[in-house]
């Protein structure tokens, strides 16, 4: 029945062992730059997400669950940072309406495929970091963390000259109003 409703050719097959194999489409919406292995030259770079936005096509079995998903696109794109740093999401559309989920690492994103049917308009797969007060910092290498804390560490600087900014001019704008009405001494 699935196969009868593909229209991109990205069919399933069901292999003598009762495993199926098939594509699923993922959507890679990442908002942080991500570390990427130069092709040219094998060094780690920063990477803008030059792929975000992008839907990619991943070839997959039945039995392949999320984390392997996960760690299939990082590797296919050359994503080195830790694969614990990212989420599979599904989206759905009920009733005029769009859920996100997250998936767990335990399931299997064929499987979902196959029991929702070829229409992404009812079932998409999106690739994101993990949400904000998910951060797992274990999943951070050294000079990353290290990183971390020189911009909170220049954050912090700059907020507390724009504060002694404002209290100064704070002061001045008291003072001359003071200094009309009062004189000291």
């Amino acid at each position: 029945m699935y196969n009868s409703d593909v229209v991109d050719k990205l069919k399933m097959t069901l292999n003598s062992s009762g495993i199926y194999t098939g594509f699923i489409k993922v959507q890679m919406e990442l908002g942080r730059p991500s570390t990427v292995r130069d092709t040219n030259s094998g060094k780690h770079r920063n990477s803008n997400n030059e792929t975000n936005g992008d839907m990619n096509t991943l070839h997959i079995s039945s039995t392949n669950t999320v984390r392997e998903v996960i760690e299939a696109l990082l590797k296919k794109f050359l994503v080195v940072d830790n694969p614990a740093k990212f989420a599979l999401y599904k989206r759905c559309h009920k009733e005029d309406q769009v859920y996100m989920c997250k998936l767990s690492e335990t399931e299997h994103p064929l499987y979902l495929r196959l029991m929702a049917g070829p229409r992404t308009d009812m079932l998409s797969f999106v690739l994101r970091e993990h949400e904000t007060g998910e951060v797992l910092w274990e999943a951070f290498s050294l000079p990353e963390l290290q990183n971390f804390l020189r911009i909170l560490d220049k954050e912090e600087d700059e907020q507390l000259q724009n504060l002694r900014r404002r209290y100064a001019a704070y002061r001045n704008k008291l003072e001359d109003a003071l200094g009309g009405v009062w004189k000291p001494g």
